[in-house]
């Protein structure tokens, strides 16, 4: 006795031809060798290939409903096969592989995608298409790259092509492109300023240009110890949830010290610190 194909794939008696596309991708794809190390795995990822390869087959999927699992491969009567049953003994040919790249169209499914890093900066990213590498159920992939510097992809858009047009699971990777002079921290901007010994402890003003172009002048009239931060609110990335608000810019300073001191200046120093 073996098994109940539709209940293999999930699904009812009345599933179309796309209830069973369907199905069969989902589930073909969470138990495929390369994705699951799970026990058992193998074994279901056998029997979806041969419940797909009846259920989507009109003629063996008739007879196996009309005369159930002994009647398909136990063969039937030619003359029950005038209604297009299939009347042979059906043998699965036990390589759910080939049934697998039959449906997918290729080797791997699960090649990935060109990987391009996206700028961390507020202007200049236009709508653009992004190319698969060997997929093999979608082609161009349109994706939109609108606000995607702020967390947020606003559309996707997928051109399909091929006979098993069913949507897919689609996950896109997008590595941040860094940044000579910000480095992002959440929704914060950090940014680090390089000042002297003298203007740590005088005072000064830091020139910032934002990643949309404009220039920040940033007072600093504190003493500027190694452990210092100075928060200009407001003026670091959007927030994905609403991207009218920003977090931070975090200024950090890197205090250069002096090599050498004259013996004088070093007494100048210290009656100033007295």
């Amino acid at each position: 006795m073996g098994f109940d194909y539709y209940e293999t794939l999930g699904i009812n008696r009345n599933a179309t031809d796309a209830d069973i596309k369907k199905a069969y991708r989902r589930l073909a794809l969470k138990f495929h060798p390369s994705s699951n190390g799970e026990p058992g795995s193998t074994e279901k990822f056998s029997q979806l290939g041969e419940a797909y390869d009846v259920l989507s087959d009109p003629r063996k999927k008739a007879t196996y409903d009309k005369f159930g699992e002994e009647g398909l491969k136990g063969g039937i009567p030619a003359e029950f096969g005038i209604g297009g049953a299939w009347s042979s003994k059906y043998v699965y040919h036990g390589n759910p592989d080939k049934t697998f790249r039959q449906f997918f169209g290729g080797d791997n499914p699960f090649a990935d995608f060109y990987t391009n890093d996206v700028p961390l900066q507020f202007g200049g990213l236009q709508p653009g298409v992004v190319k698969t590498q060997d997929f093999p159920i979608e082609r161009d992939l349109h994706l939109s790259l609108d606000d995607l510097f702020h967390g947020c992809t606003k559309k996707i858009k997928i051109s399909r092509r091929g006979p098993n047009s069913i949507p897919a699971d689609i996950v896109f990777i997008v590595r941040q492109k860094s940044h000579p002079l910000f480095v992002r921290q959440h929704n914060d901007l950090i940014y680090k300023a390089q000042v002297s010994l003298e203007m740590a402890l005088t005072g000064f003003s830091v020139d910032v240009e934002t990643l949309d172009g404009r220039l920040l002048n940033i007072p600093i009239n504190d003493i500027v110890h190694p452990t210092y931060k100075k928060v200009v609110t407001g003026e670091g990335m959007p927030l994905s949830q609403d991207p009218s608000q920003r977090g931070n810019l975090i200024l950090t300073f890197d205090i250069q010290f002096p090599e050498k001191l004259p013996a004088e200046r070093k007494h100048l120093i210290k009656q100033a610190l007295k």
